[in-house]
């Protein structure tokens, strides 16, 4: 792991407009973003075409061709590579599976931390697509998910990129893998 504060200390130059710091940034948040895209590969299917350098290159082009963002510290730019990074698998898995259902997306299952697994399964469009209907309605709680379960973000650093409690993260967690377990549930799609 990269020292948060010289991140920070690019971050900030970053944000002051001095556009070296974009060639500076991405030596020290290179095994950041590579272990993040990792662990993400890692519970795809044997025959995933994205490598994790592919991965970390679309993620920081991504992430560093927003205009709007300002950024924070470490935290917050994992934060956003989480969401960029989960952006691309599901857009890499609707354009290679045509959004069939069963198709060989990833299988995933809300277990107590959301780790992948073959029993009680969805795949990662349906993740998606629940997600986004959770974050019309609990943005906060969507959001949360997102960092966790995407970014692989602990409950302080979480804490700190939405400036929140450590309490209140815990609390939007358990609500929404409650709401996303019911929403996923083979009984609610059946309704």
């Amino acid at each position: 792991m990269t020292d948060p504060t010289q991140i920070t200390d690019w971050l900030t130059r970053l944000n002051a407009g001095d556009r070296r710091a974009v060639d500076l940034l991405l030596p020290v948040v290179y095994e950041d973003l590579r272990a993040l895209a990792e662990r993400e590969l890692r519970n795809e299917y044997s025959d995933h075409t994205l490598q994790p350098t592919a991965l970390v290159h679309e993620t920081y082009v991504r992430m560093l061709g927003q205009q709007r963002v300002v950024w924070q510290n470490r935290a917050h730019f994992l934060g956003v590579a989480a969401q960029a990074m989960r952006r691309i698998l599901v857009d890499h898995a609707r354009a290679k599976h045509s959004i069939k259902r069963g198709g060989g997306q990833r299988r995933l299952s809300l277990d107590a931390e959301l780790h992948y697994d073959e029993t009680h399964a969805t795949d990662l469009i349906d993740l998606d697509d629940a997600l986004t209907r959770l974050a019309n309605l609990y943005p906060d709680k969507a959001r949360v998910v997102e960092l966790r379960f995407f970014g692989g973000l602990t409950t302080e650093d979480i804490a700190a990129v939405l400036n929140v409690t450590t309490r209140t993260i815990e609390r939007h967690w358990h609500f929404a893998r409650a709401w996303l377990f019911r929403d996923l549930s083979p009984s609610a799609t059946d309704q």
